[in-house]
């Protein structure tokens, strides 16, 4: 609807100019010729039959005028309007969602839900699920996490894989669907990955699925939306996987890390113990052989720096974010991945050797700044 507001406002516009100017050329023209018959002695009656033009013309300048400002005004209210609806008529659809959150919070892709959910100012839940008994997510077959339980009416869906809650959500609030509907656009799929062991992947899993109107008013065009996708899948595909090596890169950096993750998540008191300190030295080995594995440098940091200019290059530096003036699904995700890594030595040093700071100090107040 921008798009059209931006279209629907020079056209009223160009309603005035079209029939304002051209009648005023016109009495301008007519004047002189008026005023060099009289010189030639046509007489009064040459001057009367010359007021009807004029004052024909001069007429048309004011319907012109007003018409168009008629036109513009009304198209300016009316897209006024249809913004504060869709507003009301998305605040009624998310009023309408209980979201519960089964998460780590110390996982990127855990991150990349929370970080949608707050910028979008959805309420939500969180149960904090214990790494090693997992009894927080029993009742669920599908045992990874994120998981959000979306209760809509009498209908509770369960939603598995980060970038699918994100983008089924996102539908919702764009298109009004049932969400029992949209969750059937992402159906799993179990394929074997390269190390023989089976997985559970999700099609579709970064598209939204809108009609044409919609995409048009939320992307306005489709390369917009083709590099919202591509980033978005370069976060879960690369940027997720440069994480871990770089924050167990030392056994102090695995500690503090450690440290950090039973500090925030659900362990009791020896099982914290024990996951601080047995935790922290798998993980350090477990980060050596996800450096083989992803063929990530002898120094990961310099991986880690890479991505991140990478990322700032494709935002550029004429917009503050990827998705114009506002945040996108692919803002949010890269923030979220990243934001897991605060307070660790890892974000400083990223923030201190990239030019990532600001576009993510953007997000951050951006996310801050969401209607709560």
């Amino acid at each position: 609807m921008a798009h059209a507001v931006r279209a629907l406002w020079p056209h009223g516009r160009a309603v005035a100019w079209r029939l304002g100017d051209r009648p005023a050329l016109g009495l301008h023209a007519h004047s002189r010729a008026g005023f060099t018959r009289a010189a030639g002695g046509s007489g009064p009656a040459a001057t009367a039959r010359k007021g009807g033009p004029r004052l024909l013309g001069a007429a048309a300048l004011a319907l012109g005028g007003a018409l168009g400002l008629y036109h513009t005004a009304r198209w300016h209210l009316r897209a006024q309007d249809l913004r504060a609806e869709r507003s009301a008529a998305q605040l009624s659809l998310s009023s309408r969602l209980q979201l519960t959150l089964y998460q780590y919070k110390t996982c990127p892709f855990c991150s990349k839900v929370r970080a949608f959910l707050d910028f979008h100012a959805l309420p939500y839940q969180v149960v904090e699920v214990n790494p090693v008994r997992r009894a927080e997510i029993k009742f669920s077959s599908y045992r990874k996490v994120p998981i959000v339980m979306a209760q809509e009416g009498e209908s509770l869906q369960q939603l598995n894989d980060s970038s699918v809650i994100i983008s089924a959500l996102k539908t919702y609030l764009v298109s009004g669907q049932p969400l029992a509907d949209i969750i059937t656009y992402y159906p799993p799929m179990k394929a074997v990955n390269d190390q023989g062991k089976e997985v559970t992947e999700f099609c579709n899993k970064y598209w939204l699925m809108l009609d044409e109107k919609e995409a048009q008013r939320m992307y306005g065009g489709k390369e917009a939306r083709t590099e919202e996708m591509k980033w978005r899948q370069w976060a879960d595909d690369w940027l997720v996987h440069i994480i871990s090596p770089n924050v167990y890169r030392t056994p102090a950096e695995a500690l503090a890390s450690f440290d950090y993750i039973v500090k925030e998540g659900n362990f009791g008191t020896v099982e914290g113990a024990m996951a601080k300190y047995v935790g922290a030295a798998a993980m350090y080995f477990i980060s050596k052989r996800l450096k083989r594995r992803h063929h990530l440098r002898d120094d990961v940091r310099e991986d880690l720096y890479e991505a991140a200019n990478k990322w700032v290059a494709a935002v550029g530096k004429d917009r503050p974010f990827m998705g114009g003036q506002k945040p996108n699904l692919a803002d949010l995700a890269v923030y979220g991945v990243l934001r897991v890594m605060e307070g660790l030595e890892a974000f400083d040093d990223l923030m201190r050797h990239t030019h990532i700071q600001p576009w993510y100090l953007r997000v951050e107040k951006a996310i801050a700044e969401a209607p709560q």
